[in-house]
Formats: structure tokens, sequence, C-alpha cells
């Protein structure tokens, strides 16, 4: 006879049969190791280590090393991870192979120096107006480096003006160039307002930055005078601004100086291929000497420059009507007349007087001998 079970240790019978032998172990409430179905598996810490320096490729050797290590931990506990390893460890593998090729061809080399250029080419951002300073590679061709010295001395150079360009990309060589020719020579007079005190020898260099420097943070064109003659230098400073001079020297400088910009804009064509052209040049330089006559009326001069410069203002006026005829001319022979009668003032006896009663230069300046106007050192 039959012994039932006892009550309570009957177990329920599967409705679909027995599993085929071939099906996967089934486990109890707990799995293999014991732990528990539904509590996280763990993520093996050098497993992401590995990972996130293979993937940065930086210290690969430690990378190589960490995959290694997470990948034999993982075999004994368990833990989750082992893609991460594998992948950290190849990864780092490629980054030693990177490094070392780039150490072999040099290239590391190449890439320190270039940083170092664009470091220092970053020099020319501390040179500041009024500075003087000596270039150790002359200001002619590629400049890497200055040397900020006293402008009491001997110089290479000396800062009159410095143009910070905008951000963005780099606008190529000969964009910059153009922009450093258009800004510094506009600017010259403005630190060196007396152009007849300016040598013969001087003229204006740029320090540009390049596409390196760029890259650096190099935004600044610097304008800066310097001896056409390589071999020569400058010796004291070529300022002459407000901070320099008295209020008379700077109210007539400012006046010629005006006039003058006026009179370098004359048209390139003859008065017979653009006569309307030359008329309306005529007329801006009719203008612009009647705010400047006012200008030099208006100001209260020491005694003894009180004539000389009332005596130049009447050569003005003389000259001014004739740019006004000029500016009427109907033939390129009539306007060639008054053109030329109105010029005969200009650097005249009394713009000498008036000069040497403000105490200013009283040689008309000498441009023969200078050098191009493009010349350039770039950083």
């Amino acid at each position: 006879m039959s012994i039932p079970p006892p009550p309570g240790s009957r177990q329920p019978q599967d409705p679909y049969g027995p599993p085929p032998a071939n099906w996967p172990q089934a486990y109890g409430p707990y799995g293999p190791a014991g732990r528990p179905y539904g509590t996280p598996v763990s993520v093996n810490a050098l497993a992401v280590a590995a990972l996130v320096l293979g993937v940065l490729c930086f210290l690969p050797a430690a990378g190589l090393v960490l995959g290694l290590v997470a990948l034999w931990q993982i075999r004994r506990s368990g833990q989750s991870g082992r893609g991460m390893a594998i992948a950290g460890a190849v990864l780092s593998s490629a980054g030693l192979v990177l490094w070392a090729v780039t150490l072999s061809t040099g290239v590391a080399s190449d890439a320190w120096e270039a940083f170092e250029d664009g470091a220092r080419g970053n020099e020319s951002l501390s040179l500041r107006k009024g500075d003087c300073f000596d270039a150790p590679g002359g200001l002619e061709g590629d400049t890497y480096d200055v040397d900020r010295v006293s402008c009491a001395g001997g110089h290479d150079g000396e800062v009159f003006a410095v143009v910070t360009l905008p951000g963005g990309a780099f606008p190529g060589d000969a964009k910059v160039t153009d922009i450093a020719g258009e800004k510094c020579y506009a600017l010259q007079d403005q630190y060196a307002m007396d152009t007849w005190a300016m040598p013969g020898d001087v003229d204006v260099y740029f320090l540009l930055p390049s596409r390196d420097s760029w890259r650096y943070g190099d935004r600044a064109i610097t304008c800066i005078f310097g001896n056409t003659d390589e071999k020569a230098g400058l010796i004291g400073s070529l300022r002459g601004d407000p901070t320099t001079l008295d209020t008379g020297q700077v109210v007539f400088l400012s006046a010629s100086n005006a006039v003058d910009a006026a009179l370098y804009e004359e048209p390139e064509d003859t008065p017979e291929d653009d006569l309307a052209g030359h008329r309306a040049w005529a007329t801006q330089v009719r203008d612009v000497l009647g705010e400047q006559i006012e200008a030099l009326r208006g100001h209260s001069w020491p005694s003894d420059a009180e004539k000389p410069v009332a005596d130049l203002v009447g050569d003005m006026e003389d000259a001014r009507e004739e740019w006004a005829r000029a500016s009427a001319a109907t033939d390129a022979d009539s306007y060639s007349a008054h053109h030329d009668k109105a010029y005969a003032y200009v650097d005249g006896p009394a713009t000498v007087t008036a000069r040497k009663a403000l105490g200013l230069a009283t040689a008309p300046p000498s441009y023969e001998g200078r050098a191009d106007a493009d010349s350039e050192a770039q950083v």
C-alpha cells in the first residue's frame, strides 16, 4: 500500500510536462553564486577607468594595464564590464603605437616648436603705444621675438599704434597686410604730428599676426617706426603728440596735417582725363582750407607767433581762392593754372617762419631714398 506524502510537501505538476533534457539548468530562487534574482550586477571600476583612458588617449600604458587587470577581476568575481575592459585595452594599445610613431618621426618636437613660436608670437601683444624695442631678427621678414628697451638709447623700432583685429577665422596674410597699411599710415601723424621732424631714413613697418600665432590668440597689428637701413636703428623717441607738445604747436600741426591729408587725395588721372574728378577734389581742398583757417584764427597765439601765423593764414586764404577757381574750371588748362597757383603757398616761406616762431622743425621733409611703403615684419 502507498503512503501519501505529508500535507504541504506535494509539488504542483507542470501542466506542460517535464522540460527536455537538453534545456539549460533551471535554478532555484538564487542564482549559481547565491545572488537573489533582480539584484543589480556591479560594474568593475577598473574597466571603466581603462575605457576612459583609452578614449582620451591619456596615459595609454596605464589604460592597457588597467584593462588587463579588469578582465582578470571580472573572471573571478562575475562582475560586468568585460566589454569596456577590452575596449579600453585595445584603444590604449593603439595609443601606445601612436605615441611611438610620433616620437620616432619628430612630430611631437614640431608640435612643441609650433607652440613655442605661437607663444613667442604673442609677445607682440605686450608691446604698447610708445614702447621701443630691439628685434634680434630685424624688422624685415619673420620676427618671432622682441626685447623692450628704453627709447632714450638706440633701438630697432618704436610703436606708434596698436590695432586689434576682430576674432574669427584668420583673414589671410594679404588681407591682414592691407588692413595694416590702411590703419598704420593713417595713424602715424597722430603720434608724430610734426611730419617735418621725421628723419628721412625712417619709415613705417608692421608687426603682423601670422596664421600660426592667430591660433594662440594673436590679433594685434603693431604699427612701428623703423630705420630703412637694416644695419642702423633709431636713437631717441619720435613721439610728438599732445603729451609732448604745447597747445599752440598741437593746433598748428593739426591744421597743417588736415590740409596735407586733403592734398594727398589728388586723383591719379590727369585733368585732361578726369576733369570732373579734379574739380571735385579742388572743392574738397577749398573746404578743408576754410575750416583750418578758422581754427588758426580762433587760437590765442604767443606774441612772437601772432604775426607769423597771421601771414600764413593770409597765404592760405589766397590759396583757397585759387582752389575755388580750379573747382569751377571748364577746361584742363584753366584748371591746371589755378592748381599751380594754389600749390605755391604749400611749404612756402610763411610756413617756415610760422614753424620757427612755434619751435617746430623748419626743414621741409624729403622723401628721397625712403623704403617702399609696403615694408613689413610678420610675427
